[in-house]
């Protein structure tokens, strides 16, 4: 069994750039036992793009 843990990326609306240094957050999740197992990102914004991502996480139940 897993379980899963979900990390909301906003993204700024001019830019399109992250708000939060993602690979800091896929780091310190790791160190945790998190494994990075897909990059999501739901819905867009008038332009076709998106307004946020979510890093997906997993790990074994202890």
């Amino acid at each position: 069994m897993y379980e899963h843990k979900f990390v909301k990326i906003e993204l700024s609306s001019f830019k399109l750039a992250p708000k939060e240094d993602y690979h800091a957050i896929v780091y310190e999740h790791e160190k945790d036992g998190w494994e990075l197992v897909q990059v999501f990102a739901p819905g867009t914004n008038a332009y076709g793009t998106p307004s946020f991502f979510e890093l997906i996480f997993k790990r074994k139940k202890a």
